[in-house]
């Protein structure tokens, strides 16, 4: 294949090319401009060579230094000897060599100090691609592009407040104007819903099923009623959640029908959720489904429920959003995002953010999943 560098002359024959007198002053000119050109192509062959080797976001910064020597050498208006050329020529490349060997520092001490800060390969790695979104799965490094057709959120992590509870807000102008939310299941247990009121939450989402992800079975959550009606009457803004794990529309469907006929008794504020998750260290049957197949039952599932008169929105993490879901195809609906990280690092939009699975509420025995919402997810 031909290389996008490969030209149909020698260089050193260029170089090695007579001069001769011209009397037409004219012809003069036109072979000054002529000899200018090829410097600036080799110049930009040479940066070339010596960067392909490099990572993309440095060869951006040492092309950008070859580029205003050549620029500066087009712009001038007077000619130039050979051995002015080939001093051009060599300021050229020992510029380039000097930017890379301070940038390759720069990341060899960047790298260094992560991992000697406690991060992991993946924290340490990702501010070196932030054109990508760096993801592991199954024990591979994944870069994905992030793709800029799609909404992207503008959380910042100068706006984020960790109480030394573990509580996260997020504030604006000195204002806390994120909302405080739990999700709950059986795990739970008994849970006092006037002491999680007193506590500060205003949101809670409750399951309302599981399908097993090896049984297939669907399974109703039996603290779903107890759960629905002790939020309600504390004055929490209530929404559900199915965990899925369907892999085909039928098994979809009898999970929308099951939420829709569990939700009609009650005033539902929050969205219908569907939970979309990979099961990890185990065979789960979802797992096997691409991309498409996953994201066609996701859709069938959000239009179900919409039709019904409800907002659905999907419950995902990084490596769902990333590489198991096309959310293109989803946009229109809102996500709840699972990350359990303060560096904000996912891209995209989403309404939710469930930062920890192991907080505690007042009123609540152990471990519980901790949320905030950047906007009500309810109406006013």
């Amino acid at each position: 294949m031909k290389n996008e560098f490969d030209y149909s002359y020698d260089a050193e024959s260029v170089w090695e090319m007579p001069r001769r007198r011209r009397r037409n002053r004219s012809i003069a000119t036109i072979l000054v401009i002529f000899g200018c050109l090829i410097v600036l192509v080799l110049v930009t062959y040479l940066g070339g060579m010596m960067f392909r080797w490099y990572d993309t976001q440095l060869q951006s910064g040492t092309e950008q230094a070859a580029m205003a020597v050549t620029e500066d050498i087009q712009e001038r208006e007077v000619s130039y000897t050979q051995e002015e050329m080939d001093a051009q020529v060599a300021k050229a490349v020992e510029a380039a060599k000097v930017e890379a060997e301070e940038a390759s520092k720069r990341i060899l001490e960047g790298i260094q100090n992560g991992l000697e800060a406690g991060q992991t390969y993946v924290e340490t790695l990702r501010p070196f691609y932030p054109d990508d979104m760096l993801v592991v799965s199954n024990g591979t490094f994944h870069f994905i592009p992030i793709q800029d057709n799609l909404k992207q959120n503008n959380y910042t992590e100068e706006k984020l407040n960790i109480l030394e509870t573990g509580e996260y807000q997020y504030v604006e102008n000195g204002q806390v104007i994120s909302h405080k939310g739990i999700d709950v299941s059986k795990h739970q247990g008994e849970i006092d819903w006037q002491q999680v009121a007193e506590d500060g939450v205003e949101f809670a989402f409750i399951r309302v099923a599981v399908r097993g992800y090896g049984t297939g079975k669907l399974v109703e959550d039996e603290y779903f009623e107890k759960n629905m009606k002790g939020a309600i009457n504390a004055g929490i803004k209530v929404g559900v959640y199915v965990f899925s794990q369907a892999v085909n529309e039928e098994e979809v469907l009898e999970e929308a029908n099951l939420v829709l006929n569990k939700i009609a008794p009650y005033k539902i504020d929050c969205p219908v959720v569907f939970d979309v998750e990979k099961i990890s260290g185990a065979n789960g049957r979802m797992n096997e489904l691409s991309l498409e197949e996953r994201t066609n039952l996701t859709l069938l599932f959000c239009q179900t429920i919409e039709n019904a008169g409800y907002k659905p929105m999907i419950y995902h993490n990084m490596e769902m959003g990333a590489l198991m879901l096309d959310l293109e195809t989803l946009e229109s609906y809102d996500k709840w995002f699972a990350y359990y990280n303060s560096d904000l690092y996912y891209p995209y939009d989403y309404k939710i953010w469930q930062y920890s699975s192991t907080g505690r509420v007042k009123g609540i025995k152990g471990d519980v999943d901790m949320n905030i919402s950047f906007e009500p997810i309810w109406e006013e």
